[in-house]
């Protein structure tokens, strides 16, 4: 129990660590800027939400350490944290398009490098996964929200439909199957960050703006279209092939497992 204890308050000695870096960089970027209420208090929530979701889960999880794949994914979400900061700002005053693209590009390049060193280093967990998955959705929600802000509301589509696609999966639950992996999705994820991007860069036109986050949305609803219509056909599979095993079972045993598993 006392070694437990021990590896626990390690951990959350990691997660005190970032919180306090991401406060240090809204420091910087406040004396940088200038940096208004909006930007303080959405950057301040944010690392506040981040160290409390993530103490959490670190309590609960069987991991002894954090692990060098972790620390680069907590490096990630601080700079979340600062583009946060920034959009929320950018309400208020001209937003610095050169530093938020900065940041933006560097968190991006960061997304390949987590998952290579959880590899190489032998520390791949579920947590590592999900903590990288988070990060990324809340960084092209917030780019939507930007990017909203010269191209319409219609690209906050792109930043809610992972959003969306989790709230519906309480109602559905066979949308919580493991699907199988796929380069293409990958390929689609990864080009909402860079569309995104660009459009918010100010380096194309408008009318290329409109034509890359047009494609971004196209394809991202593509993938999630595929998805949910190979986990609807997967769930529905499994779900005769259970009845049909159970066939042979009392009707008062048999019947009732399968409702229950058809209704996880």
């Amino acid at each position: 129990m006392a070694l437990n204890n021990t590896y626990d308050a390690r951990l959350q000695q990691e997660t005190a660590v970032g919180a306090g870096v991401q406060i240090l960089l809204l420091a910087l970027l406040g004396t940088a800027i200038g940096m208004g209420v909006a930007g303080w208090l959405s950057g301040l929530a944010f690392a506040f939400a981040t160290w409390a979701v993530l103490s959490r889960a670190l309590h609960r999880s069987a991991l002894r350490s954090f692990g060098p794949a972790n620390r680069v994914t907590l490096g990630r979400a601080t700079l979340v944290g600062g583009v946060t900061a920034l959009v929320a700002d950018s309400f208020q005053s001209a937003p610095p398009v050169t530093l938020l693209v900065g940041l933006t590009a560097v968190a991006l390049l960061l997304d390949g490098v987590d998952g290579k060193v959880a590899r190489r280093t032998g520390t791949c967990s579920a947590l590592g996964a999900r903590f990288d998955m988070e990060v990324d959705a809340f960084l092209i929600l917030v780019l939507s929200v930007y990017v909203s802000t010269g191209l319409g509301p219609w690209v906050l589509l792109i930043g809610a439909m992972r959003y969306a696609f989790v709230a519906a999966a309480h109602f559905a639950p066979w949308l919580n199957a493991p699907l199988p992996p796929s380069f293409a999705r990958k390929t689609v994820a990864a080009v909402q960050g860079i569309a995104l991007l660009l459009a918010g860069s100010s380096l194309l036109p408008h009318a290329g703006e409109l034509t890359v986050v047009l494609a971004a949305l196209g394809s991202l609803v593509w993938s999630f279209g595929r998805d949910v219509a190979w986990l609807w056909r997967h769930g529905r599979i499994s779900t005769v092939e259970v009845a049909v095993d159970l066939g042979s079972a009392p009707a008062e045993t048999g019947g009732a497992k399968v409702l229950e598993l058809a209704t996880r």
